[in-house]
């Protein structure tokens, strides 16, 4: 039996240029690995390309050529079924020309002059082997949706136009929608789909008007590296614009966030800003749109640093709690009844940090565990110090973030809690936000209907700061509704401000809950309040959050009242 090991034939590669010079620099780089044949203008090309389709294994094309140009002959090429197989690696020294190519459907581009031979070698074979089962590599490279790239080929186009066009000035944008898997379980995912489609049909036809790639990644990331925009707020209304005529039924806001291009900064790090502008703006409706500048940088070398130090504030002791009294003002005269336990941080060498400048932070990086159960340790531990002490029952309110109360551990870690410092349930109440029972609101309502169970007090803080329906407020398993502060802040000037607080307490009076005011700071306030029925009150008026020993004084006077009114 005669063995003999079959020829294979080089890869047929089409080299397109109306120059001879470059037709013959190029044959000379590519001739010892491919088999080459040539065209010297558009129509040529598309002659060879019809006549060799079954055997062409890419194109090398030009773009600026007589009869017919490279533009036109990519067109043709990418649209024909026949031909669409065939990959097209243009060769250009205009730096616009390379985005349209990409745009138009080129797999890379080689810019002139050809000065390095072994990048040209090692591009071809690359778009070759990527080439071979053309259809699989198309699914790869796109978004099924949107016809948008997805994440790895959209770096990589970026990265490219960046590395051989490094002082085109391409500014990177991020959208995202609000809310997104919200509207996809009310309206369904059909719906969802939709509303992606248009968006990235608005973000293609945008991008036949300037030069820029796209992509989308997850499910409504959408990246756009483009050359630079005067108005990014005039873009963003664009695309609004669209969404709006989806349906006029559904409520759909998108968000933006842009980092300029910068001398000497890869598409990545653009990306990385762009990234957290658009997540600054997350939940603003009314300020969609963030370009992320010098203070946006500073904010963040702040953030990182606050993230790596909080550990090593805990272990320290930097962290230290506050408790601000709250008083029943149904009595005369007002009583301590209550307090609301406080975090506070007294850093090294930042000094005193507010939380509303670290809490939002480590909420949104899943570190505020970290911080809740810190309160919880040292309010339990302080409480019991207090009824030692002092023999004087007070109960102290803690927060519960919603990343714990989704953690199944809860229940269980806030029981042993109570039970390791020998207290009563009663002793620690929980204080859940209004717009976490927006969240999730079956799951939630369950865990705390567990931790009521057990005894505990909750009570619903910031009520009125959010969205939650009289239907839901009904239903929800609560003690104590929190007054948010801004409806009592115009109570003595604005005659509308003062009803809706009566009618806070009217709806609370019905559904038998008591109702704490915070944020009173007049004399005045407090009248109104006691008269309109209120039963607690927290705010400057009596104290502001204050250290452990200083709160000692509170208690110290009331009990000094109490001895005296009992004599």
């Amino acid at each position: 039996m005669l063995l003999s090991k079959q020829i294979q034939r080089p890869k047929l590669v089409l080299v397109v240029d109306d120059q001879e010079i470059n037709r013959d620099v190029l044959g000379v780089i590519l001739e010892d690995d491919y088999e080459i044949i040539y065209a010297e203008n558009g129509a040529q090309a598309l002659e060879e390309i019809e006549k060799n389709v079954d055997r062409l294994s890419i194109v090398l094309l030009d773009l600026m050529m007589p009869v017919m140009d490279g533009f036109e002959v990519l067109s043709r090429v990418t649209s024909d079924e026949q031909l669409s197989h065939i990959p097209v690696i243009v060769l250009t020294a205009e730096k616009n020309a390379e985005l349209r190519a990409l745009q138009m459907g080129a797999s890379d581009f080689i810019t002139k002059p050809f000065d390095v031979p072994e990048v040209i070698l090692a591009r071809v074979a690359r778009i070759i082997e990527l080439s071979e089962g053309r259809q699989l590599i198309s699914a790869a490279e796109h978004d099924r949706l949107t016809l948008l790239y997805n994440r790895s080929f959209f770096f990589e186009y970026a990265n490219r136009l960046y590395h051989y066009s490094p002082d085109l000035p391409m500014d990177a944008v991020v959208m995202n929608i609000e809310q997104f898997h919200t509207i996809n379980a009310v309206n369904g995912r059909e719906f969802g789909d939709d509303v992606l489609r248009v968006i990235g049909e608005e973000i293609r036809e945008f991008l036949s008007e300037v030069n820029g790639i796209a992509g989308r990644f997850e499910a409504d990331h959408f990246d756009i590296y483009c050359e630079q925009q005067g108005d990014y707020q005039a873009l963003l209304d664009r695309f609004q614009k669209k969404v709006n005529g989806i349906s006029p039924n559904v409520s759909i806001h998108l968000r933006m966030g842009v980092k300029p291009w910068q001398e000497g900064v890869e598409p990545i790090v653009l990306f990385d800003g762009a990234w957290a502008a658009c997540s600054m703006v997350r939940g603003d409706y009314q300020n969609p749109l963030m370009i992320y500048d010098e203070d946006m940088r500073q904010r963040e070398l702040m953030n990182q640093r606050l993230l790596n130090d909080l550990r090593s504030a805990v272990d320290k002791k930097q962290l230290t709690v506050y408790y601000q009294p709250k008083y029943d003002i149904q009595c005369d005269p007002p009583r301590l009844a209550s307090a609301e336990a406080l975090i506070r941080w007294k850093h090294p060498d930042l000094g005193m940090i507010s939380p509303g400048n670290f809490v939002p932070l480590f909420e949104g990086n899943g570190l505020i565990s970290v911080v809740d159960t810190f309160v919880w340790r040292e309010t339990a531990g302080q409480i019991a110090r207090w009824k030692e002490k002092y023999g004087f029952e007070l109960s102290v309110s803690v927060n519960l973030s919603r990343t714990e109360l989704f953690d199944p551990t809860l229940v269980d870690r806030l029981a042993q809690l109570i039970e390791a410092n020998g207290l009563n349930f009663k002793d620690l109440k929980l204080e859940v936000t209004e717009s976490a029972y927006t969240d999730k609101a079956n799951d939630l309502l369950e865990v705390v209907r567990d931790l009521r169970q057990l005894g505990f007090e909750i009570e619903m803080d910031d009520f009125g700061s959010g969205y939650s329906s009289l239907n839901m407020l009904s239903a929800m398993p609560i003690d104590v509704l929190k007054m948010d502060m801004k409806f009592v802040r115009n109570i003595e000037s604005s005659e509308t401000d003062l009803r809706l607080v009566k009618l806070i307490l009217d709806i609370a009076r019905y559904l038998k809950l008591r109702v704490v005011a915070e944020g009173v700071e007049t004399e005045g306030q407090l009248k109104l309040l006691k008269d309109a029925g209120c039963d607690l009150v927290q705010g400057y008026y009596f104290s502001r959050p204050v250290p452990p020993e200083d709160f000692e004084k509170l208690i110290e006077r009331e009990m000094a009242i109490e001895r005296g009114s009992s004599i």
